[in-house]
């Protein structure tokens, strides 16, 4: 009743991950409809329910454009897990802002990446230009898609794929 469930709005824009018990909910109370049951059913003394993998709403639900936030999680995400100085692929980053805070460099995804302990004590307080570092890749705010929003998740959930990559 964990797996995930993509939800997706009246006119097939995803909107939303939910689980498995939360999706019935939404069938059951007719919010929402089957799209694609990947998974089986779920068998009741009574009934037989569609495990979902996908469910639409029926109502067009209205809301802004989603965005990104800017957590720890986000940004290591957004630079793959790697050092942006070294290039160095870890599990154990910290956060570097490319022009120290000290210094006018506020905490925004274009001043903030992705570092190893080593870069970043080597870097300290300093830009780069003082330390004679360089950026693997300039900062930048990551996109609003779908398909980066929602597709962390596809490695458990393959059928999400073409709901995804329209968006």
């Amino acid at each position: 009743m964990d797996k995930l469930v993509l939800v997706l709005n009246a006119n097939f824009e995803p909107i939303n991950v939910c689980n498995t018990r939360r999706a019935i909910g939404l069938m059951l109370t007719d919010k929402a409809s089957l799209v694609i049951n990947g998974r089986g059913v779920i068998r009741t003394v009574s009934h037989e329910f569609p495990r979902p993998s996908v469910i639409r709403l029926d109502q067009m639900i209205l809301r802004p454009r989603p965005r990104t936030l800017l957590n720890r999680r986000e940004i290591f995400r957004r630079d793959n897990f790697t050092c942006q100085y070294c290039g160095k692929h870890s599990t154990s980053l910290t956060i570097d802002h490319v022009v120290p805070r000290y210094r006018g460099g506020g905490h925004t995804w274009t001043n903030v990446v992705a570092a190893c302990a080593h870069c970043n004590h080597h870097k300290g307080g300093k830009t780069l230009e003082e330390v004679g570092m360089r950026l693997m890749h300039l900062p930048k705010e990551p996109p609003t898609s779908a398909m980066y929003i929602f597709g962390h998740h596809l490695h458990d959930n393959e059928e999400w794929k073409e709901f995804l990559t329209g968006w």
